[in-house]
């Protein structure tokens, strides 16, 4: 039973490795367009806000207080805060609002 476990998680590691290996090794040398560089650039961005999104909608328990506070958050990020002011002015975008709907 050891053995096979093993062999399941040696399979496990290949099957994950080998997929983020593979494109790394086989286009080392290639040069894209730079428009396609442009786009592929934004991808983690556009992962990560369509992961963390639909969770911050439903943290407060309001949609609109949520949305408040991400709107503080949103503003304080373009303005190149630091990221705790970011996250700070979020928290307090939402307590604002919950405390001027009460």
């Amino acid at each position: 039973m050891t053995d096979y476990l093993w062999l399941v998680v040696l399979g496990m590691g290949a099957v994950t490795y080998l997929p983020r290996m593979l494109p790394v090794v086989l286009l080392n040398n290639v040069k894209l367009h730079p428009r396609v560089n442009s786009f592929l650039r934004f991808i983690p961005f556009a992962a990560l806000s369509a992961l963390i999104f639909p969770g911050v909608l439903q943290s407060t328990g309001s949609v609109e207080s949520a949305a408040a506070g991400s709107l503080v958050a949103v503003v304080l990020a373009l303005l190149r805060m630091n990221i705790m002011v970011v996250v700070l002015g979020g928290i307090a975008g939402v307590m604002a609002w919950e405390m001027l709907a009460a």
